[in-house]
């Protein structure tokens, strides 16, 4: 008897496995044919990254229709194909797809309810708070301190080429960021530049620290998040949450209590904490932030600021460095818009348009998150066709297989800032740039 039914339900999962993989198929899409259990990620994260295989996913779809079907380990994934359809996914028709299809669960892992990771409703009203923090004015107030913490770079890479001819710039990059964004974000003197082992640094390394089993538990949670918030599993480090929690409680009483303002986000944060206004309507109503969901905001500011800034640097200056014309000529334009506006300000770095076009073409040939990811929130008919994407069900907009489509951009592996003249990007649809 137990034979039979071992048999029996080794029969229904092949059965229920081959009916997940026939998901596009019977819906008439093209698509990449899967593996079991992996999919259309073998090999991910051991021998290869995921930009790679939607990269090779991308060619072997494009031009049989504006979407291509392939899977994540048994789930269905649409992938978008095609500019317009790309267009009215992130635009016209936001509405059906906002959520990013990230794990979170606000519950046992507070800081990890940020905005990047929450849905629907909640994620409505809380980027509805937050766009004012965002504004070019409130960037422009904070640049006097990232010019401080700059100043503190240019004393470190001063003191680093006496000792050496070659230098880590990485490292020294994820420094700076990290005193910028702990300056920005949590009004703290991080000196990370000074001490490699400063705590905020320390921390920031332990962030993207993915040993196997953390590994397997963000993807088993990505891929099933009922079941994972379920099952109460978090992805943050304790030892992380703690700290970055702590910091911020302790922050945001020291202020209070002595009465400190401060031009920085988390001076902002904490005026949404009290539940005042920040757009020019002061009548406007606005439900106060928790202290959590300030954690959480400044967690990820944090999160998103450090690394992607000091990788998209870090290539930028690999780049220069191999071609000494370039690096030349970037200099040059740093140079006359500091002489034209007597020093480094905001309006100084808004003159330097040839330093704009070398990180934008570092972003597109590296781009620090290779594919866009999208939850469809009700179903959604693709236009001009009788498919239907179901609610739940997974969209990918694949940036780095756009980023290197030579139909976009002639010989991709290139390195060429002129891509990125005001001429030169006038002529391309603006779709197939999503750094």
């Amino acid at each position: 008897m137990l034979v039979y039914l071992t048999v029996l339900a080794l029969t229904l999962a092949i059965l229920w496995v081959r009916r997940r993989y026939s998901y596009w198929k019977e819906r008439g899409i093209p698509y990449v044919e899967p593996s079991f259990p992996a999919g259309n990620l073998r090999g991910m994260g051991r021998t290869e990254h995921l930009s790679a295989q939607m990269q090779r996913c991308y060619k072997e779809l494009k031009g049989k229709g504006p979407v291509g079907g392939m899977f994540f380990f048994i789930n269905p994934v649409a992938l978008a194909m095609d500019l317009d359809l790309i267009k009215t996914v992130l635009v016209k028709d936001f509405q059906y797809f906002h959520d990013r299809s990230v794990y979170y669960n606000e519950k046992d892992d507070p800081l990890s309810g940020h905005l990047f990771s929450m849905e629907g409703a909640k994620w409505k009203n809380l980027r509805a708070k937050l766009t004012p923090t965002f504004t070019s004015g409130k960037m422009k107030m904070m640049l006097p301190t990232i010019v401080g913490v700059a100043d503190e770079f240019q004393k470190l890479m001063e003191s680093e080429v006496k000792k050496s001819s070659e230098i880590e710039m990485k490292e020294i990059l994820a420094r700076f960021t990290t005193d910028v964004i702990g300056t920005c974000a949590f009004g703290l003197e991080c000196n990370s530049l000074h001490d490699p082992d400063a705590q905020f640094r320390r921390m920031g390394r332990k962030i993207f620290s993915f040993g196997s089993g953390r590994l397997l538990k963000a993807i088993v949670a990505q891929q099933f998040r009922s079941l994972a918030r379920s099952l109460h599993i978090s992805l943050i480090d304790k030892e992380v949450s703690d700290f970055f929690m702590g910091a911020v409680k302790d922050t945001i009483k020291y202020r209070e209590e002595n009465k400190i303002e401060r031009n920085d986000f988390m001076s902002l944060l904490m005026k949404l904490k009290n539940a005042e206004s920040l757009g020019d309507d002061k009548n406007v109503p606005t439900e106060a932030l928790t202290v959590e969901e300030v954690a959480a905001q400044a967690f990820v500011f944090f999160l998103a600021g450090f690394e992607t800034s000091s990788t998209a640097m870090s290539y930028c200056l690999y780049e220069l460095a191999q071609r000494a014309d370039l690096q030349n000529k970037a200099r040059k334009c740093v140079l006359d818009a500091i002489k034209k506006h007597g020093s480094l300000t905001y309006e100084a770095m808004q003159d330097m348009q040839y330093i704009d076009q070398c990180i934008n073409e570092s972003l597109r040939k590296y781009p620090p998150a290779s594919n866009l990811t999208r939850t469809v929130s009700k179903d959604y008919k693709l236009p001009n066709s009788n498919v239907v994407l179901q609610q739940g069900s997974t969209l990918i907009v694949p940036v780095y297989a756009l980023h290197h489509d030579a139909e976009y951009y002639p010989n991709p592996e290139k390195y060429d800032p002129d891509r990125f003249t005001p001429g030169e990007v006038a002529k391309r649809n603006p779709y197939c740039f999503l750094p």
